[in-house]
């Protein structure tokens, strides 16, 4: 985080003003020290600051402008209860974009970067997205220097799905370490369960990477489940992969 030591929290208070929003992400990251900053912030506007130390040390309040804090992040537990307590305007929670604000995004995006492409190569990028405006904004521009490398540089649906199959990308968003988990699992272990030791050490891949990276995705399309026992890959993995998923598989679609 940018934020890293009191006097530059201090420094960004005491240099805002009124009606300002200041907006911090990946809260769950600010440690407990600049947390502690903004409770009389976010409670009466003010700010406490240590003058000396020792015996001498004395405590100056300051008066800061109404302002807005909006803070983002993607692990909510991870924030004190403290901290969490203190947004009185509520906390809410963003769902993934849809189809067509992912086209828009895209759309929007070819225009700021001067990319040539066609409407129909639009919702084909948009599809294999994951509904994330950061991936779909790396797929057009992955597809746009294969269109000028391999054409005039007009991004076309033809020279768009050869740019994704290049990047080993299927038409669910699924990459080359995605299916690779579910075929590991499925062919490996059976469809499992099995534990994500054993996948992490079967694949060469980090536990943290697989279970924070690649499982939340498989885990909302449905293809993978998470059980005391451990992995389990559903049937709707085995029918993406273009298998046939055994009889004890049939109730994890």
């Amino acid at each position: 985080p940018a934020v890293e030591k009191v006097g530059d929290l201090a420094s960004i208070l005491t240099n805002l003003s009124p009606g300002d929003i200041l907006f911090i992400d990946e809260a769950h990251r600010l440690n407990k020290l600049i947390e502690e900053i903004l409770y009389p912030a976010m409670e009466n506007r003010s700010l406490d600051i240590i003058i000396g130390k020792g015996p001498s040390a004395r405590t100056i309040q300051l008066e800061l402008p109404s302002f807005t804090l909006i803070a983002a992040t993607t692990r909510i537990a991870l924030l004190s209860s403290p901290l969490r307590s203190r947004f009185s305007g509520g906390s809410f929670r963003l769902d993934f974009y849809d189809q067509p604000d992912i086209e828009k995004i895209i759309k929007r995006s070819a225009g700021i970067l001067g990319v040539r492409i066609e409407p129909e190569a639009i919702p084909l990028i948009a599809s294999r997205s994951r509904f994330t405006p950061r991936i779909a904004n790396r797929l057009l521009k992955r597809a746009r220097d294969f269109a000028e490398v391999k054409s005039d540089g007009m991004v076309t649906s033809a020279l768009a799905e050869e740019a994704l199959k290049l990047l080993e990308i299927d038409e669910l968003g699924l990459e080359a370490v995605d299916r690779k988990i579910l075929d590991t699992i499925i062919k490996k272990f059976a469809g499992g369960p099995v534990g994500l030791g054993t996948v992490s050490a079967s694949i060469m891949e980090e536990e943290d990477t697989i279970e924070e990276i690649y499982e939340p995705y498989l885990m909302q399309l449905g293809f993978l489940e998470r059980t005391p026992r451990g992995r389990c890959a559903t049937a709707r993995a085995y029918e993406h992969l273009g298998l046939i998923a055994p009889q004890n598989q049939q109730k994890l679609i």
